[in-house]
């Protein structure tokens, strides 16, 4: 009895300290690397793979501690279902898993540590993210330098998977991080709680407009500001075809408007969802290379108190993003953005009031601003442990018959420069440098550069 439970409480200490070499197929967290077949909705991305870890048990309920190790091909290590959303800040493989004796019910707990500081110099950013529309314009002594400490980002995830005959797998995920108050309060965030069964997805997740695999890996949790993740209540059907070589997907989710009122018009609650969809062609070896068109259609509400009814504008984007590996060590992200009142599809952009804005020439008439954002970044993988990223991103809005003031937004940019190391497969630390810009309609400008160190713990 001793002795099994010092090698229970061994097995537990290598988990938590990730103690163990990088297994030659093994992505270090912060590393994300787009999936194939195996992310197939229809399917719920549940993986059958050769864990990266072997299971001690300690005691007869089911529960498995994964603990870091390499493993060879035929060995007794049972697999492990594991389900995966794959793409920009999605959670790692989970080291702790209850599976029920018939293993038709599986539970995953995980989550990471992520600690990060900041320096602002030669204009600081009045955000703890890099946001360029928060740049201050002019400038003044309060927004010369700042340092910033963070690690409200951290998140805990639980998934669970029940296999029907009926249904096929279900999966139920929740993921929170503690983002969800003021500045500085670490109030707990639910950033996705969603059911997906047969290509369905009901409940809070990543916007179907984002693609997930199109955006680099950044310190900063904003990332490039011409990209769009954010989060929405959704109700998605995707679906693969062409022997999954294509995958389409179309949704109704939540809308969030933010437009710019006169006296004559006043907000009312929405009435209708945004409807965004799109056509994801992939290739490759391991269908790791892809190329994505989006597009989303929406129907902004507001009430005319000169006419007492309502009335309504129509939104409209289009996106075509992608990922694709040039090379052994090369990747290269993109995405490109236009439309017409789609302020929660463009990061720079959101709750700026941008929507829609009073015709000056008839007051008592709305309008929606044509915006536009864009951003590409090569990634450098120098090892099994290294890489190296640097990428350009610009956001920006137009003006139709001068409907925005001289002070208001009109483009912002962001240039960054990133190095990522996995110090175990657990841990990984980074470094990170980033400039960004704000140009007002006036044309007149501020700037703001930021050096960021990071350390991420997976567990």
């Amino acid at each position: 009895m001793r002795l099994r439970a010092w090698t229970t409480a061994l097995c537990c200490a290598a988990a938590l300290t990730g103690y163990g070499t990088l297994p030659a197929d093994a992505t270090p967290p912060g590393i994300h690397e787009p999936a194939g077949t195996a992310d197939s909705p229809d399917s719920l991305a549940v993986r059958e793979e050769t864990p990266m870890a072997a299971p001690c048990q300690g005691g007869s309920s089911g529960a498995q501690i994964l603990v870091p190790e390499q493993t060879t091909p035929g060995s007794d290590v049972p697999e492990r279902p594991e389900t995966l959303h794959a793409g920009f800040q999605q959670a790692d493989k989970a080291l702790l898993a209850f599976t029920s004796r018939n293993n038709r019910f599986t539970f995953t707990l995980g989550g990471s540590l992520i600690v990060r500081g900041s320096y602002d110099f030669a204009g600081a950013v009045d955000n703890i993210d890099f946001v360029p529309y928060d740049i201050p314009v002019p400038g003044d002594f309060a927004s010369r330098q700042k340092i910033s400490m963070d690690v409200s980002t951290s998140h805990i995830v639980m998934k669970a998977v029940a296999r029907s005959q009926l249904l096929g797998p279900v999966l139920i995920s929740i993921d929170a991080d503690f983002r969800g108050g003021a500045r500085g309060s670490y109030t707990p965030r639910i950033r996705t709680a969603y059911v997906a069964a047969r290509g369905f997805t009901l409940g809070r997740d990543v916007t179907t407009f984002c693609d997930l695999q199109a955006a680099p890996t950044t310190i900063d949790f904003q990332c490039p500001n011409a990209y769009n993740f954010d989060f929405a209540t959704v109700i998605r059907y995707e679906v693969d075809f062409a022997r999954e070589h294509m995958r389409f997907g179309v949704a109704c989710e939540f809308p969030a408007v933010s437009g710019t009122y006169n006296d004559n018009f006043a907000p009312i609650p929405q009435r209708m969802p945004d409807f965004p969809f799109y056509l994801r062609y992939a290739w490759g070896a391991d269908l790791d290379s892809h190329i994505r068109a989006t597009g989303v259609i929406r129907n902004l509400y507001m009430h005319n108190l000169l006419t007492g009814s309502n009335t309504s504008r129509i939104g409209w984007g289009a996106q075509l993003s992608g990922s694709i590996r040039l090379g052994r060590p090369f990747r290269l992200f993109f995405n490109g953005t236009c439309g017409y009142g789609i302020t929660p599809y463009i990061l720079d952009l959101i709750g700026s009031g941008l929507d829609f804005a009073p015709d000056p020439a008839n007051p008592a008439r709305m309008q929606t601003i044509p915006m536009w954002g864009g951003q590409a970044a090569l990634q450098i993988s120098l090892s099994k442990r290294l890489f190296m990223t640097g990428g350009y991103s610009a956001a920006g809005v137009g003006t139709r018959e001068g409907s925005l003031s001289p002070d208001e937004y009109r483009r912002g940019q962001y240039i960054f420069g990133n190095m990522f190391f996995a110090l175990t497969p657990l841990c990984t630390v980074a470094a990170e440098y980033l400039h960004g810009t704000r140009e007002n309609m006036d044309r007149s400008k501020g700037s703001a550069n930021r050096i960021s160190l990071q350390v991420h713990y997976n567990f």
